[in-house]
């Protein structure tokens, strides 16, 4: 037996593994309901809790529906993985809620180095293609939300001025923490605050935020061609910024 299909074996076990050790499904029914503050999702009628089994009040109807979706989309055992949404209000209930000021420092530091900051010097037509872009965010940025970039060639970096990361924190800072938590993995996913921004207040469509982040990558595979692996991580990327997207962006 080759060393290769030894390591085969051996993933294809651990992957068995560890779905083992996920939950059954233990519910017929998963649908909302309207209570005091907000949105509950219910199991079998029983409200829905988190990890520390914090009960979720949801701002409407529509996130309510989507969590509840994920979970009556459950056919055996209960994943995680394949529930972003849920996993994104847990983190914001049990998790970001407690640290907001140490997330909206963290989502703010991106500020110092945002993806459209950076240019290509050549060829010309991906330095086309990020003017496009990304220069009209930039604009959007200093004149609506008052965050002044200095753009550089490369990948040096450049120091952006003090009162523009002052404005990102104190933006963020009005943020509650489901709008907060969503920045925040829409920043770490795209690494531009500015493109996460541009999602919360309407300025780029989800599709629009994820395209606007991707370029670059883009023009590597116009050039060169689609990796498997690469497309299939960037398969799961575009469906966790769409969850995030939905938390921060609420009707």
């Amino acid at each position: 037996m080759s060393d290769e299909t030894v390591q085969d074996n051996s993933m294809a076990k651990a992957q068995e593994a560890a779905r083992a050790a996920l939950p059954k499904r233990f519910y017929k029914t998963a649908d909302v309901a309207e209570g005091e503050g907000g949105w509950f999702v219910r199991l079998d009628e029983r409200p829905l809790r988190t990890p520390k089994k914090r009960l979720p009040v949801l701002p409407d109807r529509a996130l309510a529906e989507a969590i509840a979706a994920e979970w009556d989309a459950v056919e055996d055992v209960i994943d995680p993985a394949a529930m972003p949404m849920t996993r994104l209000v847990n983190t914001a209930i049990d998790g970001v809620a407690e640290t907001m000021e140490a997330v909206a420092q963290d989502a703010a530091r991106f500020a110092e180095s945002d993806l459209l900051c950076y240019r290509a010097e050549d060829p010309e037509g991906l330095v086309a293609r990020q003017t496009e872009v990304w220069d009209p965010l930039v604009e959007w940025a200093r004149s609506d939300l008052g965050l002044k970039f200095n753009l550089a060639a490369g990948v040096i970096h450049v120091a952006q001025p003090p009162e523009t990361l002052d404005a990102a924190l104190a933006h963020l800072a009005e943020f509650d923490a489901f709008t907060l938590t969503g920045v925040h993995v829409m920043t770490s996913l795209t690494g531009s605050l500015v493109i996460a921004l541009a999602v919360v207040h309407g300025r780029l469509s989800p599709e629009e935020a994820w395209a606007a982040s991707l370029v670059d990558e883009d023009w590597q595979i116009s050039q060169w061609g689609e990796d498997e692996e690469a497309m299939k991580r960037r398969g799961r990327n575009w469906r966790e910024l769409e969850a995030a997207a939905r938390l921060a962006r609420r009707p």
